[in-house]
């Protein structure tokens, strides 16, 4: 059961029922075409979010074109096909192995590129978590500036990187379909698990 309470500074009932309460995964889409304003928004909201030493290793690709679809439909599975070639955009959420070379920028009050220079494996560690956190960063944000979001994985990664990050350190993680959601297409809300089955106080 859950207990409503307010806080100072806390949102409204109905920012927080956008964002989170009734905000679904959609899986059909309107014919309706995102502006590319609300994609700046957005991703101007997700960099907000924290990351480990501001490492900041999100990097996004907007497929939005006929084109640029073209060159991502051979790296999906069947079952995410008809529905990303349909969406207005969609993200291609990848994390940059590079992120630390960024550091002395983002970090300046303390040498933290050192703490990762020759190490891969931290690199990569710390690359797919906060790249991992910032895409549901965007997946919030997307929501707030009034868009549908549909994430997924069900695609050939391998794929994806030769067709989109050729030369780049960049590695897809996972794709978000974008644009304004068909809801007769919704399934039905799928259980969530109650709050002492999910959290524990010490």
């Amino acid at each position: 059961m859950t207990t409503q309470t307010s806080a100072p500074g806390q949102l409204d009932e109905a920012a927080l029922d956008l964002v989170f309460r009734n905000a679904r995964t959609h899986n059909g889409w309107l014919d309706k075409p995102v502006p590319e304003a609300l994609l700046r928004q957005a991703v101007d909201l997700a960099k907000m979010g924290p990351t480990s030493a501001n490492a900041s290793p999100l990097r996004l690709v907007f497929v939005r074109s006929p084109e640029a679809k073209e060159r991502l439909r051979p790296a999906l599975s069947a079952g995410n096909l008809e529905k990303t070639m349909a969406a207005p955009v969609t993200a291609i959420v990848a994390y940059d192995t590079q992120f630390h070379e960024l550091l002395p920028r983002l970090f300046p009050h303390a040498d933290a590129r050192a703490w990762f220079a020759g190490n891969a494996a931290l690199i990569e560690e710390t690359a797919f978590r906060n790249g991992s956190l910032q895409g549901a960063y965007l997946i919030l944000a997307l929501r707030a500036v009034g868009l549908d979001t549909g994430a997924m994985s069900g695609f050939d990664k391998a794929q994806v990187d030769a067709a989109f990050f050729a030369g780049t350190s960049a590695k897809s993680n996972f794709l978000v379909n974008i644009g304004y959601g068909d809801e007769s297409k919704l399934f039905a809300r799928s259980p969530r698990l109650d709050y002492d089955e999910i959290a524990t106080t010490l």
